[in-house]
């Protein structure tokens, strides 16, 4: 099935010349036909076929959509509008940061399909360089799997810590990760893949190759 038309596509570039409160007002009825709405019927199905394998993914599309208004208030670019939707497929949705999910980004310059911890607390935190210690063999073999790192080839990604509690030094001289305040995976696809038949599937390739993975930061969590 195809979700999105090539409109999709050119409304964003469009949206990138002309992105201003003026531009999207006149533009807005086409923003809701061709963006808005499926992209909720969108992410009502990955919803579905995500809660297939993960049933306490249970959620609306409204719980996992980002508002396509930019937050301007602590930014020097004042322009209002993202240049794309994106969705988090979790058990609490968007608002989900102690629990790994699956964040879609679909905009004219790439489909992005994301996963793991992007922004755990410090008590996530802590839990996950634990986690990572006590079973440290089974995550270098998820991390290096070849299957794992043919479509998410940069591996696990993040910022770091400069500094370490003494405790976690000796582990950290063996897997630099755990110097990592986030934990996430990412790649980035053709935006043709967008207005493709093949996007579900597209999609659903890449959260089973890193289920494994998303599985274990789950378990750090409990």
């Amino acid at each position: 099935m195809t979700y999105f038309q090539k409109d999709f596509i050119d409304f964003f570039k469009e949206l990138a010349a002309n992105n201003n409160k003026e531009w999207f007002d006149a533009n807005r009825k086409r923003y809701e036909t061709v963006v808005r709405e499926p992209f909720k019927v969108f992410v009502a199905k990955v919803i579905d076929e995500v809660h297939k394998d993960d049933p306490t993914t249970s959620i609306e599309p409204k719980d996992a959509i980002f508002r396509i208004n930019r937050d301007i208030r602590f930014s020097k670019d004042k322009t209002p509008y993202k240049l794309h939707v994106g969705a988090v497929i979790s058990p609490k949705g968007r608002k989900d940061t102690g629990n790994p999910g699956i964040y879609i980004e679909l905009g004219p310059e790439h489909l992005g399909i994301f996963g793991g911890m992007w922004s755990p607390d410090k008590v996530q935190i802590d839990k996950i360089r634990k986690h990572i210690i006590t079973n440290s063999s089974e995550f270098e073999k998820l991390i290096s799997n070849s299957d794992f790192l043919k479509i998410f080839p940069e591996g696990i990604r993040g910022d770091k810590n400069k500094r370490l509690p003494k405790e976690y030094l000796d582990s950290a001289k063996k897997q630099e990760l755990i110097f990592n305040k986030q934990f996430y995976y990412q790649a980035f696809i053709n935006p043709e893949e967008i207005i493709s038949e093949n996007l579900i599937d597209t999609i659903m390739k890449h959260y089973y190759i890193a289920n494994p993975l998303k599985n274990f930061f789950k378990r750090a969590m409990q």
